[in-house]
């Protein structure tokens, strides 16, 4: 049979772009269909312009820290107006690029929605049909709100960076990794930040030792952070909207945001149509390989449900790649991925939590918290924290979570050596780098507990 391309593929974000790119250059013919913009959610309307925002945010602390060092500075007003065209400006530049690598992969783009038809065809939003020898979904995800009455008055993470003006003060729903990102944003950039989270206490699933200190330092900088708390009613009165919570307050906000899940985007895709299996949550089930119960058709990324990051997208379409594309059939390792969370503090992790570790063997658990330098000399309470997680059995670190400025940096390097399997005796091995924060890593000798 002949296809009009080897490769179609749904979606441009960093997973389908990627996997466009890297098929082309094994000859194959390949076209891909985005129905927003070039980029995807990371690009778009996430981690690039939230991490711009974390800059912007953090300023008025540096400014003071200057201040403590001799620096006679001030910090004015900050202009939200001027903060958004430039970011804005940014992106487009970025969507620039990738339209670009696109064609310079002779990769044929199509600015329209794509749905599946059959099993090797497509339907465009302007009415076409493409056939090719594969599809590879790459749709990624979408923020999710609850069912509430007036839900709708409530914004999410993707309409946060098109408000025109910053709110004064805004309750934020949720205990995730996305919530407590924006919390501190918008509270370094002078917002009034409740955060509502039902939950006992924020950031589930990562270290509890961790989650614990991040807490409190969120509420130290002043985020009115309620655990064990959600909303219960809101609508909109005087221009602004009013909420009771479940404990009973009453409050009301300039703005409400809701961080309370993403969900593939799988809906009207058309999977129905061909019976790709999917998972409780709309998920695309794939097997080690990328592929679906349909043997023409993958799915990559946020839209599997597998590991929503950015670089896994990215590995699992250069895997995808290799399978189908180069003969060499890859499986996805998702194994010991190192993530940061850009909390402020910020929070790097890479393999298992202390609460993960002990269920599986026995453990050493190495901790340091401590002030550090640049804060205390501008005398700032700040504090981090250093941890690592040892297997009594092998001496392998199984985890290592840092709470630190620039905590996602030094767990990218850190990641390295626990993906190689290295122990607490050649993380001992290394001189300290002095004086820095990363030191504590390689200095800390006894164990704190075992478990």
């Amino acid at each position: 049979m002949s296809f009009d391309y080897d490769l179609f593929v749904i979606g441009g974000g960093s997973g389908g772009v990627r996997a466009a790119r890297v098929a082309a250059a094994t000859g194959a013919k390949v076209a891909l269909a985005e129905e927003y913009r070039m980029g995807g959610t990371c690009v778009i309307r996430g981690c690039v312009p939230k991490k711009l925002m974390v800059f912007a945010s953090e300023f008025p602390n540096a400014i003071e820290d200057a201040q403590a060092y001799g620096w006679d500075v001030s910090s004015g007003d900050f202009d939200w107006t001027d903060f958004r065209t430039k970011m804005h400006a940014e992106l487009d530049r970025l969507e620039g690029i990738y339209r670009r690598l696109l064609d310079g992969s002779s990769v044929r783009a199509y600015d329209a929605r794509a749905t599946i038809k059959d099993e090797h065809t497509v339907t465009l939003s302007t009415g076409e049909d493409i056939t090719a020898k594969h599809i590879l979904i790459a749709v990624g995800g979408r923020p999710v709100k609850p069912e509430l009455v007036n839900v709708d008055l409530g914004i999410t993470s993707n309409e946060i960076f098109l408000l025109e003006d910053l709110p004064k003060s805004i309750l934020i729903i949720g205990g995730g990794y996305i919530a407590c990102e924006f919390a501190g944003i918008l509270n370094g950039l002078g917002v009034e930040v409740t955060q509502y989270y039902r939950g006992a206490q924020i950031l589930r699933g990562f270290d509890d030792e961790a989650r614990g200190l991040i807490a409190d330092q969120m509420r130290d900088k002043g985020v009115n952070l309620h655990c064990g708390t959600n909303i219960l009613e809101m609508e909109r009165r005087d221009g602004k909207i009013w909420t009771k919570a479940t404990n009973g307050t009453e409050a009301t906000f300039d703005q409400v945001m809701f961080a309370t899940g993403r969900t593939p985007n799988v809906e009207g895709l058309g999977l129905e149509n061909v019976g790709v299996n999917v998972g409780r949550l709309g998920e695309i089930i794939v097997d080690e390989y990328n592929q679906t119960n349909v043997p023409s058709i993958y799915a990559v990324g946020d839209v599997t449900d597998r590991v929503q990051l950015t670089p896994v997208a990215i590995r699992e379409a250069m895997a995808f790649v290799e399978t189908v594309f180069k003969g060499n059939p890859t499986p996805v390792d998702h194994e010991l991925i190192p993530s940061a969370v850009f909390t402020q503090p910020e929070y790097g992790a890479v393999g298992l939590t202390e609460e993960q570790a002990r269920d599986q063997e026995p453990i050493e658990v190495y901790t340091s918290s401590f002030r550090p330098m640049q804060t205390l000399f501008a005398g700032r309470e700040d504090r981090v924290l250093m941890k690592l997680i040892v297997s009594q059995a092998t001496r392998k670190v199984l985890g290592v979570h840092i709470v630190a400025p620039q905590a996602g940096e030094m767990i990218q390097m850190v990641g390295i050596a626990v993906k190689m399997g290295a122990t607490k005796e050649d993380f001992d091995r290394v001189c300290a780098v002095h004086p820095t924060m990363a030191e504590e890593l390689v200095t800390m000798k006894s164990p704190t507990r075992t478990a």
